[in-house]
């Protein structure tokens, strides 16, 4: 099979690969620009993203928002032709600052999801960087490409489906993950692909749509692509990557994973479902005992404190440092077939190969 390329709106991509955003710190300037020097779409991860810094503790929106530009800087000098995108979730209570100064850092592609982005082409003034909200159903595709035509003639330059073997935060019920009655990724990429087709007709306009969640080998990428998918993203083989921004301890918590049965899913303090690397620290907290906490972060608009078992943030942040006795991983439900750590070339160079093997 012919690899092709990946266009949304102005750009072109070499590989139809877009890798996903992951937070706290563990996409950001060393795998994003990684990815997009060898041909991928480099994605940072917003959330979260200035807890490196030593002033997040005296205003996290400043803090977040230099890092986003440091972030960008170092990925842009790893990649001066690449293409880098950044991942703001809807619910972080700075949505509208993030996308700002993303897009006044240089970002090419805004990558929105964690809730509908129905206001975002408010943000992007007269820059020229394109927006890819990120769902999980053909019927919020619907509702973003409907709200965007009527409050601003303006279509979707691309569309992110997660489907439900995909890691972090996940856009379905807990029922559905748990006991397999959702639809299936291939399934909801036909409903999708359905669903955009009268926008794109309407505005004349191609809304490429990029399919994600359990996509782990060159054939899944192809046979993704044979049944209209434009694209796939992919983020749990990155993290065994050597350039992924997670430190060594996190990335080894993923190659100890012997097979499915070290995954779960998870009821985050998000408000959302999620899937994660089974651990001590969630084996606690699925027995209801109660973890010590207060908000530093004010993070996201879902969350509810004085509810919550843990603080999402500051677990994210230990499990980024591999201080796994005060968090855990997020991880895709095939994290477990990871065996070991190559750097992003190669993993794109094999990737590339076996989608060459697949016959057209």
């Amino acid at each position: 099979m012919r690899i092709p390329s990946l266009t949304i709106g102005h750009l072109t991509a070499h590989l139809p690969i877009v890798q996903g955003g992951m937070g706290v710190g563990i996409s950001m300037s060393g795998l994003a620009g990684a990815v997009a020097q060898a041909g991928g779409i480099g994605v940072i991860s917003a959330v979260g993203i200035g807890f490196y810094r030593p002033d997040i503790n005296v205003d996290k929106v400043k803090a977040n928002i230099k890092a986003i530009q440091e972030q960008l800087q170092l990925a842009r000098q790893k990649a001066p032709k690449g293409i880098l995108g950044v991942n703001i979730m809807v619910a972080i209570r700075e949505f509208d600052e993030l996308v700002r100064a993303s897009i006044n850092a240089g970002a090419d592609i805004i990558f929105a999801g964690a809730g509908l982005p129905t206001d975002l082409p408010s943000l992007v003034g007269n820059s020229k960087v394109l927006l890819a909200p990120i769902i999980s159903s053909a019927k919020a595709a619907t509702v973003i490409c409907r709200a965007w035509a009527k409050r601003y003639s303006y279509t979707p330059d691309a569309i992110v489906l997660e489907g439900p073997l995909a890691g972090g935060h996940l856009g379905f019920s807990v029922e559905e993950l748990e006991e397999g009655h959702g639809k299936d990724l291939s399934t909801l990429l036909q409903e999708v692909l359905a669903a955009v087709a009268p926008f794109e007709e309407a505005s004349g306009k191609t809304i490429p749509v990029i399919a994600g969640g359990g996509v782990w080998s060159g054939a899944d990428i192809a046979s993704l692509l044979k049944q209209g998918a434009s694209g796939v993203q992919m983020a749990t083989r990155f993290v065994t990557t050597v350039e992924c921004d997670a430190s060594l301890k996190f990335k080894e918590a993923y190659l100890n994973a012997q097979g499915p049965e070290d995954l779960m899913i998870i009821r985050s303090p998000v408000g959302m479902p999620g899937r994660a690397l089974a651990n001590q620290f969630l084996k606690m907290v699925s027995q209801g005992a109660t973890i010590p906490n207060h908000c530093d972060y004010t993070c996201l608009k879902t969350c509810k404190p004085a509810e919550a078992p843990y603080c999402i943030a500051n677990v994210l942040i230990a499990a980024q440092k591999g201080e796994f006795e005060h968090g855990f991983a997020f991880a895709g439900a095939n994290a477990w077939r990871c065996k070991e750590i190559v750097t992003v070339q190669a993993l794109m160079d094999e990737l590339a190969a076996e989608i060459e093997e697949v016959p057209a």
